[in-house]
């Protein structure tokens, strides 16, 4: 996790700050945590705690109920665009991973060879 996304996650917000930053009442940001649309952190006091990644989802949340979309409605949207990113993450990983090991290994040349080599004997 890079810096920058590091700090997106880090829970610092109150529920005012969350409120001001939103537009939304406590009560709407409860409903939508009780939803599991939004899961902040707790404090040391049980105090719900917000990250900018939540005040996103907020927001997003707030302008799917402004076009028209129910609860269920979006727990779907919200659901795809998770898998979709989990699975591009995944990917993306596995070809990081596959090019680095490649490089230090120092086999980038011998990897044509050996996929040559190997297609002969089928």
């Amino acid at each position: 996790m890079g810096e920058k996304e590091l700090r997106r996650t880090m829970a610092v917000l109150p529920i005012g700050t969350a409120m001001t930053l939103t537009g939304l009442s406590a009560r709407q940001i409860r409903y939508y945590e009780k939803q599991d649309l939004v899961i902040p952190k707790r404090n040391a006091s049980n105090r719900r705690m917000y990250s900018l990644n939540d005040i996103d989802a907020l927001l997003e949340i707030k302008d799917y109920i402004s076009e028209g979309m129910n609860i269920a409605d979006i727990k779907r949207v919200r659901a795809k665009q998770k898998q979709k990113k989990k699975t591009l993450d995944d990917d993306e990983v596995r070809k990081l991973l596959r090019d680095d090991f490649i490089s230090a290994s120092g086999m980038a040349d011998q990897r044509n060879i050996s996929f040559k080599n190997s297609s002969r004997h089928f």
